[in-house]
């Protein structure tokens, strides 16, 4: 029996090829990331790009959802996304309120069209 034929195997390899190499790119952030200036070009590309990232997910949650979520109408999803972004801003940019208040919205909707 060879180590490739172990129960084990796999749980190695998921911590070797997932968890090391994700975790020197972390460490190699969080000690290069102590040297820059939080308003340096640098990190403004970078808090850029992850808003982007971010707003690109959010968008495809709305346009193109999968699940569940595919029965809500478009609109109802626009506008819980909307009701949250506005929470988010009425609370003083307090994230748990912006997406309690979507959430609300969206199942609220959900419920009133009778969907759920």
């Amino acid at each position: 029996m060879s180590a490739a034929d172990a129960w084990w195997w796999p749980y190695v390899m998921i911590v070797v090829a997932g968890w090391l190499a994700t975790d020197i790119w972390r460490w190699l952030g969080v000690f290069a990331s102590g040297k820059l200036r939080e308003d340096s070009e640098v990190m403004i590309f970078v808090r850029s790009i992850a808003t982007a990232l971010v707003a690109g997910v959010i968008a495809k949650l709305i346009l193109f959802p999968a699940g569940a979520l595919q029965s809500a109408p478009v609109m109802l999803r626009i506008v819980a996304a909307a009701c949250g972004f506005a929470a988010f801003f009425a609370s003083r940019q307090k994230v748990v309120i912006g997406v309690a208040v979507g959430e609300v919205v969206l199942i609220g909707g959900w419920l009133l069209l009778g969907l759920g």
